[in-house]
């Protein structure tokens, strides 16, 4: 399975982003996806997991401001409000388990990344 992520970009504090995933095929409809997250110098985090049956995991950080959502193959992640804390790669991942799970390990495919860069 490959998965292709997309929709990064520059955008100023306050503003919104898209991102996508998209699966070569339609495993993501069976599993967990997940949304992660690197910024430089740290480790990778948990972003947002979206379960077989819709329903969704959010980080703290990501609560109020990201939503996680899912269309056939693809899987999107709507960031609104976004603060220049939120620089980083993101990367989605299909998860072992229907449920999902916070925990990279826990995810046998992994995308590529997209850079999300915020501006004060």
């Amino acid at each position: 399975v490959q998965l292709q992520a997309s929709g990064g970009g520059l955008v100023q504090a306050g503003g919104s982003l898209r991102l996508s995933c998209a699966a070569s095929r339609r495993t993501s409809s069976n599993n967990g996806v997940g949304w992660f997250r690197r910024a430089p110098g740290k480790e990778r985090e948990f972003v947002a997991a979206i379960a077989w049956n819709g329903a969704t995991t959010y980080s703290d950080t990501a609560k109020g401001r990201f939503t996680i959502s899912r269309d056939n193959a693809k899987v999107y992640l709507q960031m609104n409000s976004l603060k220049p804390d939120d620089t980083a790669v993101y990367y989605c991942a299909v998860a072992r388990s229907a449920y999902g799970s916070t925990i990279g390990t826990s995810h046998q495919y992994w995308g590529q990344g997209t850079q999300v860069t915020v501006s004060s």
